[in-house]
């Protein structure tokens, strides 16, 4: 079955971009494996209009729209390879199916590697976070905590005074200089040395617990997961750019990959991941795959 666009991730950027080639009347697939990103968390903010909405609802409603359009067809899947060159992709999933495309669009998103530490993953979303405009608010201005996997950490630790009383867990991952220790002072952030041996979840909030036995009550706690990229990426042969996180799709201000024919969107091609960024790169990526599907650009 050949489609002119074969859309690879159906969360938020994906169906934003999906949608205007739909409403130019252009025969599209968007192809998802059910696993967005934001899966773990039951509130999404920030997104006009939908402030506060669970993010499994905005999706659904965005599905139902999308698929009101007669040129859009969905499969739920995984896509084990892209083959062939623009005007003639080849899309395997794992199932064997295959399908053509004239463009690829990837939004596809990304996987984070979280630390270590006993009892984080299990609170990944609900009292652990990455993005303080997402979930600061709602912390109410109480204790909240940074633990550092890296100096990357540095950006919560002076970031999140504006949230709520900030302590600095360094946990053996870097040691500020001077010249940081002043900068998380002047910002009124703690500093607490020594590294972090579990977390569990408390009727208010979270409990830290470190390697010399000291416990620290926090209302949240804030980390920077590193990122890791579909390996559909490196067959497709995208050229990537280094993010504080890790790789991500470099793309054009059109959403255009190094790679002719392959747009990408979303948190695959952008290191701020928000519901309101990937929408907004995502009807970038549809409107600027329509004008290359009309002029070969």
């Amino acid at each position: 079955m050949s489609f002119d666009t074969v859309i690879i991730g159906g969360s938020y950027a994906g169906m934003a971009a999906g949608l205007q080639l739909a409403r130019a009347r252009r025969k599209i697939l968007l192809i998802d494996a059910g696993q967005p990103r934001n899966r773990f968390t039951s509130y999404s903010h920030g997104f006009l209009t939908q402030d506060g909405a669970p993010p499994a609802e905005i999706a659904a409603e965005a599905r139902s729209q999308l698929m009101e359009y007669p040129t859009v067809e969905w499969c739920t899947g995984r896509v084990e390879t892209v083959t062939g060159t623009a005007d003639n992709f080849l899309v395997a999933l794992a199932d064997g199916s295959t399908y053509q495309a004239r463009r690829i669009i990837l939004a596809a998103g990304v996987t984070d590697e979280l630390p270590g530490l006993p009892g984080l993953a299990e609170l990944w979303g609900k009292r652990v976070f990455h993005c303080p405009y997402c979930h600061g608010y709602e912390l109410g201005k109480e204790s909240i905590g940074v633990l550092a996997t890296s100096e990357l950490a540095m950006h919560h630790g002076l970031m999140l005074p504006d949230w709520g009383a900030t302590t600095l867990f360094l946990n053996d991952a870097f040691e500020p200089n001077a010249e940081q220790l002043a900068q998380l002072k002047a910002r009124g952030t703690q500093v607490e040395y020594g590294a972090a041996v579990r977390i569990s979840a408390q009727a208010e909030g979270v409990e830290l617990v470190m390697q010399d036995d000291r416990v620290f009550p926090l209302v949240g706690l804030f980390v920077a997961p590193r990122i890791h990229l579909s390996p559909l990426v490196a067959q497709l042969g995208c050229e990537l750019e280094e993010s504080p996180m890790g790789c991500i799709v470099k793309t054009d201000a059109m959403q255009a990959t190094s790679i002719p024919g392959v747009f990408a969107c979303g948190d695959v091609a952008r290191a701020a991941g928000s519901v309101t960024f990937a929408v907004a790169d995502g009807a970038m990526a549809g409107l600027s795959t329509h004008r290359s599907l009309m002029f070969g650009i």
